[in-house]
């Protein structure tokens, strides 16, 4: 009878890192079915290709098609391209081992946590990213700066025009900026309403 202990040890990863981790901070149902896809197959190829000489090169091999077949055929985040890699590296460590190993589990353990960790709401969370049409042109960084600041209540850390549009008057631009504490607490707030939980002061 074949070892299920690797088998056993992926199903248990990949079901935490997707959908005790991701869905419940993301709620994108279409990529937890492709990260469970893209595991379980990487995994059931590997266990085969275990058995052969050229397992970690074929591996390799596999590893970069699926990565480039998956990345090209729609536009996701590079948060979710994290997940993506992680699925497949999972897939990756525990089907090339035909028995249980304990390098490999503590591994895949470590992706797992190291994912939930670095991905939770409350590390970075005062940091924003936005893309922002603004209804005037402005040519000048330093008053556009302003300008995002009061509008966004925060701090500009980057920012980059994309388009400037004098005829009818518009300015897009590509922002980084810290948001003030007080902003943080209100979204904050807002977020535990949302979700039902107790917001008081």
């Amino acid at each position: 009878m074949p070892d299920l202990t690797m088998l056993l040890i992926d199903l248990a990863a990949i079901t935490l890192l997707t959908v005790a981790v991701y869905f419940q901070r993301h709620r994108r149902r279409d990529l937890v079915v492709a990260f469970f896809g893209v595991n379980i197959g990487v995994f059931a190829v590997c266990q085969v290709l275990a058995t052969s000489e050229v397992a970690v090169g074929l591996g390799l091999g596999l590893f970069g098609v699926l990565s480039i077949i998956r990345l090209r055929s729609s536009e996701i985040s590079q948060r979710e391209v994290a997940y993506y890699f992680a699925a497949l590296a999972v897939g990756l460590l525990t089907g090339l081992s035909q028995s249980f190993s304990v390098l490999p589990t503590v591994l895949v353990a470590v992706i797992v946590v190291a994912l939930a960790i670095v991905d939770h709401p409350a590390l970075f969370s005062s940091y924003r990213h936005r893309t922002v049409q603004l209804d005037e042109a402005i040519g000048d960084d330093t008053r556009l700066r302003a300008v995002l600041e009061e509008r966004l209540s925060g701090d500009v850390r980057a920012l980059s025009v994309q388009h400037i549009d004098f005829v009818n008057d518009t300015t897009l631009v590509d922002v980084r900026y810290r948001a003030h504490a007080r902003t943080t607490r209100t979204a904050g707030r807002a977020v535990r309403a949302a979700l039902g939980e107790d917001v008081a002061a």
